[in-house]
């Protein structure tokens, strides 16, 4: 095949690609000022300035445009994930570990508010769901490795407890801060990360880390190996 014969199909699905993207972007528009429940894919097709049979060319219902949304959303949160879980930031003093961890999901979860009105809702897909819960799973236990590399004394049980409210405490903060406009919005997130140090820092010292020795015993040891289980995460 010539590159002449190439060329249409490859154009086509270029717009094919140009108009999901701006379907989605209508979407995320519609279920954050309508929520899930109330949005319909006449009202999608209406912000992305398509015909509803144009819509329906690229997703069969208001589901699918949410699980594919959903599914791009999700990739870039687990793309964030992997860049503060580091046992480097564990390290760090309380005060710049929260920065370090909260702030990248703070910018994401502001930048994109549809990631949280998705799941708000009673009729929230299925997949959405299920995804959304093995993300949540994720953090936990992300945030529980963490824990092990500044208190590696901590029992997995009292570490996985400390990890599950310290996730809980940072959820219901930043719905609260992403409702907020631009802003209005720093106090919140000031007021947040101050909860959880508050919480954290009789749990886990407010100082720096220093690095274990590779090879240690005892709690030492145990320290040292901390770091293979978060960057495992």
């Amino acid at each position: 095949m010539s590159e002449a014969d190439e060329r249409p199909p490859r154009r086509r699905q270029a717009r094919g690609e140009r108009r999901v993207t701006q379907l989605l972007q209508a979407a995320a528009r519609v279920f954050c000022t309508a929520g899930y429940t109330a949005s319909s894919t006449n009202a999608i097709a209406r912000e992305a300035g398509v015909s509803p049979g144009t819509l329906y060319q690229f997703f069969p219902n208001k589901e699918a445009i949410a699980v594919e949304l959903s599914g791009q959303l999700l990739q870039k949160m687990e793309e964030a994930h992997g860049r503060v879980f580091t046992p480097e930031n564990a390290r760090l003093p309380l005060d710049e570990l929260i920065d370090a961890v909260t702030d990248p999901f703070i910018e994401f979860n502001t930048a994109n508010p549809v990631f949280l009105a998705l799941i708000k809702g009673p009729d929230t897909p299925g997949k959405v769901a299920e995804d959304h819960d093995v993300l949540h799973q994720s953090l936990v236990d992300s945030v529980t490795a963490l824990l092990a590399v500044r208190r590696p004394s901590m029992s997995l049980a009292e570490r996985t407890l400390v990890a599950q409210m310290s996730f809980t405490m940072f959820k219901a903060g930043l719905d609260l801060a992403v409702q907020q406009q631009a802003d209005g919005r720093e106090p919140y997130v000031r007021e947040l990360k101050s909860m959880l140090y508050r919480y954290l820092a009789p749990l886990v010292g407010t100082e720096a880390i220093p690095a274990a020795p590779r090879g240690g015993a005892g709690a030492e040891g145990r320290e040292a190996e901390a770091p293979d289980a978060v960057r495992a995460r």
